[in-house]
């Protein structure tokens, strides 16, 4: 036999040597068994009870519809004089025009022209970026306000708001040029 043969055949004896021994059925685990006894041996800790949660209550917020305290506060036109009338009533059966649906918090005015017959007109920008043309004696803003004269750099308007005791009162509001 050549010398490559048996080393190879020795090589295959030890591996199987060795295979064997390590299949054997020795049983060396008696100090991790002693561990685990003493540790199941302890008294074990008291368990905290589960915590009880308290179910969700919504929150309806109730003032949506009026003006957002972070806006900027409307300017009210009291120069005039005018005695404000308190026996008013708002028209129910007139049909709300387009500008009726939103406050004038959320509409600005940013321009004015002339008509052909001399007439100012305001461009209003509602809170969707669209802009309107609107003249003396129409109709914006969510409290019924009526326009009531338009100048170079302002939109003066009445609006009629409840009273609080039951009726209703006339208020001046104005919107300058932005």
């Amino acid at each position: 036999m050549s010398i490559s043969v048996r080393k190879s055949r020795k090589f295959l004896g030890t591996l199987g040597s060795l295979l064997l021994a390590a299949c054997s059925p020795v049983n060396n685990f008696s100090d991790l068994e002693s561990f685990v006894a003493e540790v199941n041996s302890r008294p074990s800790a008291p368990v905290e009870p589960v915590p009880e949660f308290v179910p969700y209550e919504g929150f309806i917020y109730g003032a949506a519809s009026a003006r957002s305290p972070f806006d900027k506060p409307l300017v009210i036109d009291n120069e005039s004089g005018q005695v404000l009338n308190q026996d008013v009533e708002p028209d129910f059966d007139r049909v709300p025009e387009l500008l009726e649906n939103q406050s004038l918090s959320e509409l600005t005015m940013v321009g004015r022209i002339t008509t052909r017959a001399g007439v100012y007109e305001a461009l209003i920008e509602d809170g969707f970026g669209e802009v309107h043309r609107v003249g003396v004696g129409d109709h914006m803003g969510r409290n019924y306000g009526r326009i009531e004269q338009i100048s170079d750099s302002q939109l003066n308007m009445i609006e009629i708001v409840p009273s609080g005791s039951g009726g209703w009162v006339e208020r001046p509001q104005t919107l300058t040029l932005q």
